[in-house]
């Protein structure tokens, strides 16, 4: 299984210091989000500073930006890193996307994120096909059109493929497109073994078969949270920041298939009428240790190989380890314990 954590994003002269580290400690990769911060601008510095490290974006949000710019930034990283960067994207939910970003949330029929983020994605692919083979750029979609890339505006080639792209799901229909379309899956941190064992894998697969793909070399990324720490305090610590954040997540509508599948959606419905009510201090308190094992492995760092291995072995083949802010990195034994997990994508 691959190890991943995450780089201090916040402050880009930390960047250096704090890659190389990771890069020693035996990590496979790291991956940044996108919430207070741009996400490639660490993965740009980091590019510079390490030799091995696998680069993500986990996620950048797709649809403020138009494919050509990701495709561009996208382009970039690869070449800055001989070729280890991913492109992960995510479509973010209705209320971001047009209050945050102030862009339109369409509703009529075939309009809805899915379907969008799968021409995203293909788009991007056409432009990084024109760009590889110099042929006429030729992308025509209900949502992207482009037809248009004069030899002015073509960068030069890369010195191996573009870079993988993987996308964030929860629901059906976005697990779908990511097995059509995609290299992977990132699924998000509210996610449980059931749901990946009977939701998440089977509309994968169906993706796949969809366009005759196979299982081997997709990768499915993260599928729950990870509460660990060198001794039983920190370990309690991490598990209170998780208890809110499946709280702060449950109250979302469009995370609640999770809750459905385990009969939970009464608690979801009481956590969006705390939201709407600025509940927000109360909503870990509804979330009992029974659902935080639901959402997390939880163990010290000599029994979280175990506890990983049980959450999320045989389905999922990346793990992100470093959830919770300020946490130490793990010791390069545990990740190693962790990386001989068996997975399922090569």
């Amino acid at each position: 299984m691959q190890v991943y954590t995450s780089l201090p994003y916040t402050d880009l002269r930390q960047v250096t210091d704090a890659a190389q580290t990771v890069e020693a400690a035996g990590y496979d990769g790291v991956s940044v989000p996108e919430n207070k911060h741009d996400p490639f601008l660490p993965l740009a510095v980091a590019a510079l500073a390490t030799e091995k490290l696998q680069l993500a974006t986990g996620v950048a949000i797709s649809f403020p930006r138009s494919p050509m710019m990701a495709a561009n930034v996208g382009w970039d990283l690869q070449r800055a890193s001989n070729g280890r960067f991913e492109l992960g994207l995510g479509s973010q939910v209705k209320g971001h996307n047009e209050r945050r970003f102030s862009v339109p949330w369409p509703t009529e029929p075939g309009a809805g994120p899915a379907p969008r983020m799968q021409e995203y994605v293909e788009s991007v692919r056409a432009i990084w096909d024109c760009w590889v083979t110099g042929d006429p750029l030729s992308y025509e979609g209900d949502h992207y059109s482009f037809t248009l890339m004069t030899p002015n505006f073509r960068p030069d080639p890369l010195d191996g493929p573009p870079p993988r792209i993987t996308i964030a799901a929860v629901g059906p229909a976005m697990l779908r497109v990511a097995g059509r379309v995609c290299d992977g899956v990132r699924l998000h941190p509210f996610c449980t073994r059931g749901y990946l064992e009977r939701q998440v894998l089977p509309e994968v697969q169906a993706g796949l078969d969809q366009r005759g793909r196979s299982r081997e070399n997709f990768v499915i990324s993260g599928g729950g949270f990870i509460c660990t720490g060198p001794d039983d305090e920190s370990v309690a610590s991490a598990v209170e920041w998780v208890r809110y954040r499946v709280g702060f997540y449950g109250s979302t509508r469009a995370y609640w298939p999770v809750f459905a599948e385990h009969d939970l959606l009464d608690l979801g419905q009481q956590l969006n009428h705390l939201s709407k009510n600025d509940g927000w201090d109360q909503m870990a308190g509804l979330i009992d240790d029974d659902v935080v094992r639901l959402f997390a492995a939880v163990g010290r760092h000599d029994e979280i190989a175990g506890e990983i291995e049980t959450r999320l072995g045989g389905v999922c083949d990346a793990v992100g380890t470093n959830v919770l802010p300020g946490a130490e990195e793990l010791p390069p034994d545990v990740i190693q314990d962790i990386q001989r997990i068996p997975t399922v994508a090569a």
